[in-house]
């Protein structure tokens, strides 16, 4: 069913690259939220009223916070679909996380609030009214809440959207801090057990650990992080599709927002091959990325040697010793030169307790041991995909 209304209201809704179809998935969210959150502020806030507990004011106003939370959604997406410019020459998009961040906050800060009230309600507790209209207005705002989580993960997993996710999130834990409230409510009327405070501090716990939750998926992305391992054996296999190309290293790809992504690599090509025909295979390479992946790759040559009994018998040495400090480690970009001298990289995985000076100058004495004569120059990268 949301496939036909999305089909109807977005073209091509099912190209969540493109950052007009991604605009258009924000705003229809975020549009929703809205209006429905601003109806059910108004609701529970009569609720409120009639029944004097403050658990159903506070859930009110963490609807008016949702609400804000709505309209920062829409700026976010808004302002993420504009263009690159020459002061953000890799365009807006991560403007999505930092809406993403902005709800979790709103969240946090509602959990706070809620806490602190709750916290006064156990202190000082005062029995509420269970008035038919109040129970039956928050029980509608349950099943409306219960809709909306549906609705934002549902949008949030097609565009593969952080803040709509974070959205979803929101929207069951107000589920759960509304029910609460009802039951509370209920409690105090039949059974004269003050529970509306401590309910209310289960919830603000709740609704914190939701925030939390949010904010670490929308700041990960903002911080960096490794791509998928699947994908990137993609990239690898199509770049190594072509026989011309060697090996592959030195990945590392940039998110710059969803649907905006730079991946640079260094190819391994054989040392006496035509430098054009090298650069049509890359040049190839690197569109066929852009085509299948939406990456814009840059991808550098690196002449390597073959054929060549000595800097084949050294390189086998240099990865086995690279193996010893660690099974993970690699290396890369070997090469001989003359006078005994030895240049390579290796790739250290984060958790080797050694710093890159010492992970170099174990390997470079490691090595020296078993081939006195050489006299390597040794650089230490830490990789960048998992």
């Amino acid at each position: 069913m949301l496939d036909a209304v999305l089909r109807r209201l977005i073209p091509r809704y099912q190209d969540t690259h493109d950052p007009a179809v991604r605009e258009r998935y924000g705003l229809l969210a975020g549009g929703v939220g809205l209006a429905l959150n601003l109806l059910l502020f108004a609701a529970k806030l009569c609720a409120g009223l009639l029944t004097g507990a403050i658990s159903v004011t506070a859930d009110a106003f963490n609807n008016l916070s949702d609400a804000a939370g709505s309209a920062v959604t829409l700026a976010g997406f808004k302002l993420a679909s504009q263009r690159a410019d020459e002061r953000h020459p890799f365009g807006h998009g991560r403007m999505e996380y930092l809406a993403g961040l902005g709800v979790s906050l709103l969240i946090l800060l509602v959990g706070v609030e809620l806490g602190r009230e709750a916290i006064d309600k156990v202190l000082h507790p005062e029995p509420a009214l269970l008035n038919p209209l109040a129970v039956g207005l928050l029980a509608l705002s349950i099943l409306v809440k219960l809709w909306m989580g549906w609705f934002y993960a549902a949008m949030g997993r097609r565009a593969d959207s952080a803040a709509l996710s974070a959205a979803a999130a929101d929207a069951r834990s107000d589920v759960l801090a509304t029910s609460a409230v009802l039951a509370g409510l209920a409690a105090s009327h039949f059974l004269h057990i003050q529970l509306d405070g401590w309910l209310g501090l289960l919830v603000a716990v709740l609704i914190l650990r939701t925030g939390w939750s949010a904010a670490r998926d929308t700041l990960d992305p903002l911080l960096g992080t490794p791509p998928d391992p699947a994908a990137v054996a993609e990239i690898e296999q199509l770049i190594l599709s072509d026989p011309q190309i060697l090996g592959v290293h030195d990945l590392v790809i940039h998110d710059y927002g969803p649907g905006r992504r730079m991946m640079s690599a260094h190819a391994e090509v054989p040392a006496d091959g035509s430098l054009v025909v090298l650069h049509g295979v890359v040049d190839h390479a690197e569109r066929e990325l852009a085509r299948r992946f939406g990456l814009e790759a840059v991808i550098h040559l690196d002449p390597v040697e073959q054929g060549d009994p000595r800097s084949e018998r050294l390189r086998a040495l240099a990865e086995s010793l690279a193996r010893e400090i660690d099974p993970a480690a690699t290396i890369h970009d070997f090469r001989c030169g003359g006078s005994g001298a030895v240049s390579f990289d290796v790739v250290a995985p984060y958790d080797v307790a050694l710093s890159d000076g010492e992970v170099r100058d174990l390997l470079t004495q490691k090595l020296m041991e078993r081939e006195p004569d050489c006299r390597p120059v040794i650089g230490v990268d830490r990789s960048h995909v998992l």
